[in-house]
């Protein structure tokens, strides 16, 4: 399970946003579930992630983020000298809900659906 020891220390000073979005860049696509948030392409790209917290609330046990993640992705074809489909990038937008432990940093993800 994924740990954001970083953010969970700067929780409360004025620090946590930049450093909760830097570790949350560097889970990478496949750990932040983006693929589950495609709109447009077929495969999520892990370069340029963007992450902006929209909700923050805690209790004693955890410290709950609601936080919107941009990135891109790729529709990808079958890669022969004729294909017509071209790999453009395209801008992608999903929602995420993450739920910090305040003993152990671990972090639990899960896909916004609403």
């Amino acid at each position: 399970m994924p740990r954001l020891n970083r953010s969970l220390q700067a929780y409360g000073t004025p620090d946590f946003e930049a450093t909760l979005k830097e570790e949350l860049a560097a889970l990478g696509p496949d750990v932040l579930g983006l693929q589950q948030g495609l709109t447009a392409g077929s495969i999520s790209l892990g370069e340029n992630l963007g992450v902006m917290p929209l909700r923050v609330t805690d209790s004693p046990a955890a410290i709950c983020v609601r936080a919107g993640i941009f990135f891109n992705s790729i529709l990808s074809g079958c890669a022969c000298a004729d294909d017509p489909t071209p790999e453009n990038e395209n801008a992608e937008y999903c929602e995420i809900d993450l739920e910090i432990e305040r003993n152990t940093g671990e972090v639990r993800i899960a896909p916004v659906t609403e």
